[in-house]
């Protein structure tokens, strides 16, 4: 078992490393507020392949491992991407599963930039489709329509809710009549196929949130090098030092743990919702906590708008409660590994 990337794999981190330290610094992060939405940094991430990876090569795609996303997702995380990059992997990845002409023709345009799709991942309530993942600059939304997966195009009737981590969620129409006249990309397979579009995104989610968690933690030691109280340092204090040597050790188990959730994707698929699960769980806690203990660090300069820690304290959390909070996570590990509970 080994997750350390190949040179290959290291080319990939460098190539998208060095994209968001250019199109994705603190101050584009900030103009992209509050819709959380970057154009120019997505067209970027288009003209990389970075959908195209996501794909095999015979839907168009260059077949890339869920390693390598998770490596790339790692690089998103550490930049705050403005982007709905993993919503849109994971939804490529939906419609590739999913074959047929309806699919293979929306995942054609959405390769191509004509069309971004994502994926509702909750089923709609009275007439809604509640808080969808990048639903604000989507043009598609696919979501479960009983056992049939269908696709509604989105218009202007959404409704685009102010968030606390400058997400693009939106509130989207789906009723009964928008539902039954909708294009079906899957027809009686639905849960399974979102159940799988699921583990795609908490694998790839774990990946980004340890790669935030690894950044926050940085920006706290930097800070604390910085920083004098009493003649010296502030992080030659136990009560300052102790703290961040934890969440770098968090940090470093995050990232494992993510990394061999995407490593068991192809290695060993009989873990690998299991270890999805638990890897986006755990990443989960550890973004929080990181980010709790950097930005308590600066006192109260991390509440301030100049200081970026606050883009990582407040990011940590809404990531995390786009698709699942951990507790349910880890809930997940158990059904995936024991069988579902049955109700009392």
């Amino acid at each position: 078992m080994e997750f350390r990337p190949s040179d290959e794999q290291l080319q990939l981190v460098s190539t998208f490393a060095a994209l968001y330290g250019k199109e994705s610094t603190p101050e584009r992060v900030r103009a992209a507020e509050p819709l959380g939405f970057d154009q120019q940094l997505w067209s970027q991430l288009l003209d990389m392949g970075a959908l195209s990876m996501a794909v095999d090569e015979e839907h168009g795609g260059w077949g890339a491992t869920a390693l390598d996303l998770a490596l790339v997702a790692e690089q998103h995380g550490r930049a705050l991407g403005s982007a709905p990059l993993i919503e849109s992997q994971v939804a490529c990845r939906l419609l590739a599963r999913a074959g047929g002409p309806v699919a293979t023709g929306l995942l054609e345009a959405v390769l191509a930039g004509e069309r971004m799709v994502t994926l509702s991942p909750r089923p709609p309530k009275a007439g809604w489709a509640l808080l969808v993942p990048a639903g604000a600059v989507a043009t598609d939304m696919m979501i479960r329509h009983g056992d049939t997966l269908v696709v509604v195009p989105i218009g202007d009737d959404r409704v685009i809710p102010e968030n606390v981590g400058s997400l693009p969620l939106a509130d989207v129409p789906a009723g009964e009549p928008v539902l039954a006249d909708a294009d079906v990309i899957l027809s009686g397979s639905a849960p399974e196929a979102i159940d799988l579009a699921l583990d795609d995104w908490l694998v790839l989610t774990a990946g980004a949130l340890a790669g935030m968690a690894e950044r926050a933690v940085e920006i706290g030691v930097a800070y604390a090098n910085e920083r004098e109280a009493f003649g010296q340092k502030i992080g030659a204090f136990q009560g300052v030092g102790h703290p961040l040597a934890d969440m770098a050790t968090a940090s470093a188990g995050a990232t494992l743990l993510a990394r061999e959730a995407a490593w068991a994707v192809a290695e060993e698929p009989g873990r690998s919702a299991q270890l999805a699960a638990m890897a986006f769980a755990f990443a989960a806690e550890t973004a929080r906590n990181a980010t709790d203990v950097a930005l308590h660090i600066h006192g109260g300069y991390g509440f301030m708008l100049e200081y970026d820690i606050q883009l990582y304290y407040r990011r940590s959390r809404a990531w995390t409660n786009v698709l699942m909070s951990p507790a349910k996570a880890v809930r997940r590990v158990a059904d995936k590994r024991y069988g579902p509970r049955k109700a009392s």
